[in-house]
């Protein structure tokens, strides 16, 4: 779907695939079929944003045909929908029985990593509609916390530095404008705005900057506004937003609490979890079960990295941070100007939701989709957007 602020930018508003398991051509082709064009028609739209996530396999069939891409372009036409943003954190596997760390490999140490985000944008820059401005990608905040030592630190930075470069080089040969966004993530090493600043302070402005999961944020306790400013203050543009939601306790010791919290405890995904000490301080565990085993002081909310559907409430007494969502929405969209252009509703988790919650077959997957897109529509048009592709609005249950 697309928006028009009142400044005049528009804002693309999608979903990201990588909610559907499919690692070749043919399964991404049939996802569209299958998922995305009857997400459109529920919400009864002309066009709709779909942010695909193709791994390395699909990438290399890509970007060694041509004509492969023709034909991906072709089946996004043929059921109004459009690609303008490219998910390349998970490198593949991301549908695994178990993902865990290994969804952060490879990291930024490692050439396949800048090779596999470069052959992205040169894919993205052939899906592109011919009347969007440009297009964004976004990767992993560099990698997993340890090991980083120095050298891995300098290596990494090589390696943007090129990828600045081919980025500059792909807008030359095609004349398509491709951004890269690092999307901090707790745990990693870099998991909030002020290590993005530090570490990734000085980047080509014009073609790396960070994507913002409005999930992390939350669950590093961030407040939106100072964040943005920090960003602002060190030259990262908001290349990509991700609006996503955590889960959140607000009282962690009472046992209610921690028997809805353990039914979010499952072995695919890690969930890291966050509280507060006094003074403000941010702690944490690197993983659900780990806090529910003691790990993490009950004395304060927990916040959990664990991708809650938009429009929905989770068992109480667990609750989700729509609200910050909201807060940030209005920061990134409700001033004079556009902070960022290309949204995308990210809940991948809906396979592994407690079996009350998730849904069971393929149109009570698209049904939630819908209904998570129709929540973000209905927070653009508070802001004041305008939508431009809708042909009716219906309410999505």
């Amino acid at each position: 779907m697309r928006f028009r602020h009142t400044d005049g930018t528009t804002v693309h508003l999608a979903y990201c695939s990588n909610v559907h398991q499919a690692e070749d051509l043919d399964g991404v082709v049939a996802q569209l079929a299958a998922y995305a064009e009857p997400v459109r028609e529920t919400l009864g739209v002309d066009l709709l944003g779909i942010g695909l996530w193709l791994a390395r396999d699909v990438v290399t069939e890509l970007s060694a045909r041509p004509d492969a891409v023709h034909r991906l372009r072709t089946e996004l036409t043929a059921r109004g929908l459009e690609t303008v943003t490219l998910n390349a954190f998970p490198y593949g596997g991301f549908h695994r029985e178990v993902v865990k760390k290994d969804v952060y490999l490879p990291d930024w140490t490692d050439p396949a990593r800048l090779r596999y985000t470069v052959d992205c944008a040169r894919v993205l820059a052939g899906l592109l509609p011919d009347d969007a401005r440009r297009g964004s990608v976004s990767t992993l905040p560099l990698s997993w916390r340890t090991p980083w030592p120095p050298a891995a630190r300098d290596t990494a930075r090589q390696a943007l530095d090129q990828l600045g470069a081919e980025l500059a080089q792909l807008e030359r040969d095609t004349g398509r404008a491709i951004r890269v966004g690092f999307e901090p993530e707790p745990g990693c090493v870099v998991e909030n705005t002020v290590q993005a600043a530090r570490e990734l302070g000085g980047l080509d402005p014009e073609r790396l900057g960070i994507c913002l999961d409005t999930c992390h944020l939350a669950v590093q306790f961030e407040e939106p506004a100072q964040a943005l400013r920090r960003l602002a203050d060190a030259g990262l543009p908001v290349v990509k937003v991700q609006a996503s939601s955590a889960l959140q306790a607000d009282d962690p010791a009472d046992p209610a609490a921690r028997r809805a919290l353990a039914r979010f405890a499952e072995p695919r995904f890690l969930h890291q979890t966050r509280t507060t000490a006094p003074g403000g301080t941010v702690t944490g565990v690197d993983d659900l079960p780990d806090a529910l085993a003691g790990g993490l002081d009950p004395a304060s909310a927990w916040r959990v990295h664990f991708h809650a559907p938009l429009h929905a409430e989770p068992e109480p007494p667990l609750r989700t941070t729509a609200d910050e969502l909201t807060t940030a929405l209005g920061d990134l969209l409700g001033g004079p100007h556009a902070v960022c252009d290309h949204v995308e509703v990210e809940t991948y988790t809906w396979s592994v939701l407690p079996e009350h919650l998730r849904p069971h077959d393929r149109e009570g997957l698209v049904a939630g989709l819908a209904a998570e897109l129709a929540w973000t529509r209905d927070r653009f048009e508070e802001l004041g957007l305008l939508p431009q592709s809708l042909t009716r609005k219906e309410p999505v249950s």
